[in-house]
């Protein structure tokens, strides 16, 4: 079976900056903040303790954006980024008598049948796909557990499981969770199950958005070889670097997954004519994930 792999590639030739990211109030660092350089694809991940590097070949413009902070604009010369904690607003809790507890799995998918997987290359990357209201999930609108597919090439990659409101016009809105839920990845291709009860996530009547982000960070760097030509006998080769791990998808008829990148979001477009599986042909690549909804 053809299994294929989509990176976002990034290129630079240049000097590398370096800094600290803080919380502006405990001072404390501030790991997995994602970091972008303004209106381009360039980008990387703080680390555990703060800490970030990038190649850049002129002073500019970052954009620091991490859950539970309020993004800021930066130049590339500040060497102590400070972000503001961000006040969430609570949402309105409504009490009602207990009902039997009864469970169903919604968006399957089979193992074997996946051939595409999303990742990142060498950049920062958010990908979430919208679940759709239906009646079955209004009738049990708790999100007790999700299934998802991985691959990865080292032990415990690290991905960051992300949860957005829909705003109004149809793309992801704000966070829905305040709180960071940060995933180690095995090796290999697994199943991954994610148990979600502690945090009460009632799927909104508008549908809620659920989002994996990449991070480029250090223990999630991967180094690899390919060939680069093949003439008179004579092969040459080269490394390559890319960050683990990468998700499954399904090919779906209609599209319901977006894309971050350069500080907005997109619509996932579809698979062409040149895309080898020929299931996923004039398809589009819809994250692969299966909930266990509650009532």
């Amino acid at each position: 079976m053809k299994t294929l792999f989509f990176f976002f590639l990034t290129f630079s030739l240049s000097a590398q900056i370096k800094g600290v990211i803080k919380d502006s109030l405990s001072g404390e660092p501030i790991p997995y903040v994602n970091i972008w350089v303004d209106g381009e694809t360039i980008g990387t991940t703080s680390e555990e303790n703060g800490s970030f590097s990038l190649d850049l070949k002129e002073e500019k413009v970052l954009v620091f954006s991490a859950l539970g902070y309020e993004s800021k604009k930066s130049s590339s010369k500040n060497e102590i980024i400070l972000l503001k904690p961000k006040v969430f607003e609570l949402k309105e809790v409504v009490i009602s008598g207990a009902i039997k507890n009864k469970t169903i799995k919604v968006n399957g998918f089979k193992k074997g049948k996946i051939s595409v997987y999303y990742g990142t290359g060498t950049q920062p990357t958010i990908i979430a796909k919208k679940i759709e209201p239906s009646e079955q999930i209004n009738k049990h609108p708790f999100l007790k557990e999700i299934n998802f597919l991985s691959r990865s090439h080292i032990e415990k990659a690290k991905i960051i499981l992300r949860f957005y409101e829909v705003d109004p016009e149809g793309k992801p809105g704000i966070d829905f969770l305040d709180t960071n839920i940060v995933l180690e990845i095995k090796k290999g291709k697994k199943n991954n199950r994610v148990n979600l009860e502690k945090y009460k996530i009632r799927i909104p009547e508008d549908g809620l958005f659920i989002a994996f982000e990449w991070m480029i960070i250090e223990e999630n760097k991967y180094t690899y070889t390919y060939t680069l030509e093949e003439e008179k006998n004579k092969i040459s080769y080269k490394d390559g670097i890319s960050y683990q791990p990468v998700i499954g998808t399904i090919p779906a008829e209609n599209q319901s997954s977006w894309h971050y990148a350069k500080g907005k979001w997109f619509k996932r477009q579809k698979f062409n004519q040149d895309i080898n599986v020929s299931r996923y042909q004039d398809k589009f690549g819809e994250l692969a994930i299966e909930l266990t909804l509650t009532n």
